[in-house]
This record gives structure tokens, sequence and C-alpha cells, in this order.
């Protein structure tokens, strides 16, 4: 079992070496304020808003610890001590839920989204998606940045969305995989990959790439954010917290970052 200090101090580390910048609070001073949230990393500006709005009225702050939604729920299920899961698809909070590691009556599908291609902001034009569109040609001899097909969120959204479309099959030999979806965002961000595939609110949130195309909504599942207290939550932080996130003042800034909000 790990202790909370040590694995908090963990999460973020792994997040610093990734070069992301996505832990928020040291973890000592987040004990004394706050419940400790695991956050896809997709949701990281809404939520750093979110979390200091709660901080200004509550005078509380969450930990914050973002990566990919896979691997939050392996470190959950390996006795992680996070209050809230916000996991960017339903199949990661369905594997929590399957081994009673959520508090079910908490659970929530809180956020939509979609997934777009994007390109460096000075791309000219854009891309048509539609059925056996040329993206192998596009990219020439660069790299399609995409986060983990086979267990990030994003990444087995846009693997379905480029099967569907009938041109996963050329494409797949080009495909430079990020462990999540911001650093898949990075990878385009600096010029290291020409495309990529990432959330709408990804793109929204980095001026040095620009969305040269939208993926149809029928070209892949439907894209769900769905949070719960996790079955080892303590205290009433963690509820406050997540009834805060459904609120009014956490739907504005939702959708100021471009999700949709479903409750």
């Amino acid at each position: 079992m790990f202790s909370r200090r040590s694995l908090i101090g963990c999460c973020l580390a792994l997040a610093a070496l990734a070069g992301l910048g996505l832990g928020t609070v040291p973890a000592a001073e987040a004990q004394e304020k706050g419940p400790v949230v695991f956050a896809a990393a997709s949701l990281k500006n809404a939520l750093d808003d979110i979390n200091a709005a709660w901080k200004a009225e509550t005078g509380k702050s969450a930990t914050i610890s973002y990566a990919a939604s896979s691997a939050l729920a392996k470190q959950i299920e390996s006795g992680a001590p996070a209050d809230v899961f916000f996991s960017a698809d339903l199949d990661w909070m369905d594997a929590l839920a399957k081994k009673d590691l959520i508090k079910a009556d908490t659970r929530r599908q809180l956020l939509g989204n979609s997934i777009v291609l994007v390109g460096p902001a000075d791309a000219a034009g854009s891309i048509e998606i539609a059925k056996g569109f040329p993206l192998a040609e596009k990219l020439g001899d660069g790299k399609l940045a995409m986060a983990s097909v086979d267990s990030v969120p994003a990444g087995k959204y846009g693997k379905a969305a480029l099967q569907s479309l009938g041109v996963w099959d050329a494409v797949s030999p080009k495909v430079a995989q990020a462990e999540n979806v911001r650093a898949a965002l990075l990878l385009v961000s600096r010029g290291e990959a020409p495309l990529g595939i990432v959330y709408k609110t990804d793109a929204a949130a980095d001026k040095n790439v620009k969305v040269v195309g939208t993926f149809p909504a029928d070209t892949h599942p439907a894209i769900v954010y769905p949070v719960a207290l996790t079955a080892s939550a303590k205290g009433d932080d963690a509820a406050a917290f997540l009834r805060y996130i459904e609120g009014d003042k956490a739907k504005a800034l939702f959708e100021r970052q471009g999700f949709t909000v479903l409750r």
C-alpha cells in the first residue's frame, strides 16, 4: 500500500518528468486543505480554474494529479489514496466500479467533448475529414501525434475514428503514441509532429496549434467524462468539491474551455 504523501508526490513527479507541468498543489499543503483529485489530463485548464474559484470561496484547495485516465485508474486499483476520480471515458470508471472502488451513488456523467485534427498555428488551410481522406499523404515523412491508442481515451477515440473512416491501416505506421493527450498536443505544439489528434478543448488551450479538421461524432464512441468519489474518500471536503464541480460556477468554467456540460 502506498502512503498518501508518497503516492501524491509520485504522481506529480511523473507529470513533471513528462514536461507537462500538470501538478498543481504541493502534497503536504493539500493534505491540510482539501481532497485529492485524480483527473484526466485534458481537464487541466478547466479544473485549475475551478479549483482556484473553490479556494477563493472556501479557503480550501484540492490536490489535483493529472494524467491519462488509464494510468490514474490503475493507481487507484493499486491503493492510491484519491478521493475523486474524473475520467475522460466511461470504460475506466466502469473498471473501478466493477471492483467496488468508487461510490456508485456519487457517479455522474458530467461532460462531453469532441476530437479534432490539429496542426501548427501557421498551417495553411484545413483538411476535410471524410471517408478515405488522404491523411497519410498529408503527413508525408512526419508523424501523427496521438495518445496511446490502446489505453488512453483520446487515443482510443482517435483510433476508432480513423478505423471508421477507413484510413487507420495506412496511417498506423506513422503514429507517434504519447502517454496522454496533453503529451500528444505538445508534439505538435513543439513542431515535432506535423499533425495530431486531440480533444477540441486541448487545441483551444495551446496557441501554437490550430484545428485543421473535426472528426464527425458518428465516427467514434460518444466522448463522456464521468466523475465519482472513490470508495476510500474520507471527510466532507471531497463531497463538497464534487458538488462544486457540478454547480453553475463550474459549469461556466467548463464551457469556457470548450466542454459540453451534460448535467
